[in-house]
């Protein structure tokens, strides 16, 4: 592309150079030195142009890499964050599941206690209602 808009600009230029070009050498062998200097003037002008453009195009390729980096490196550190929640996630489900589990297990040993209780009274209210010692 640089070349494109650079040859289009000298096509552009050229004509003007050599219509300069003739003006003077029909005025005189004098003037002619002045017009080669102002096209050197342009081609420099153009060379400056050319590294001016030069410096913004590796600007925008130092810039593209670092977005690219950072791209990269904000993509990692979120896998990570992410494999870290997700591990987290899961430690604190099992801490829950095992927390409840064990409930259920003290609950059980409760209920059964209760049970056992229940069935000693049912049996001692069942001797106490009905006395097997007559007197």
């Amino acid at each position: 592309m640089e070349r494109g808009t650079n040859e289009a600009s000298k096509k552009r230029m050229k004509p003007n150079v050599e219509e300069k070009e003739e003006d003077q050498v029909s005025r005189g062998n004098g003037m002619e030195i002045t017009v080669n200097e102002q096209s050197e003037a342009n081609v420099n002008g153009s060379e400056e142009m050319e590294l001016n453009i030069s410096h913004i195009l590796e600007k925008i390729d130092r810039f593209t890499q670092l977005v690219s980096e950072l791209l990269e490196s904000g993509k990692t550190m979120f896998r990570e964050l992410s494999n870290e929640f997700e591990e987290r996630l899961f430690t604190i489900h099992k801490e829950q599941m095992e927390k409840w589990q064990e409930e259920i297990k003290e609950l059980r040993l409760i209920d059964a206690s209760n049970e056992e209780a229940s069935a000693l009274l049912n049996n001692a209210r069942f001797l106490l209602q009905n006395p097997l010692f007559e007197s």
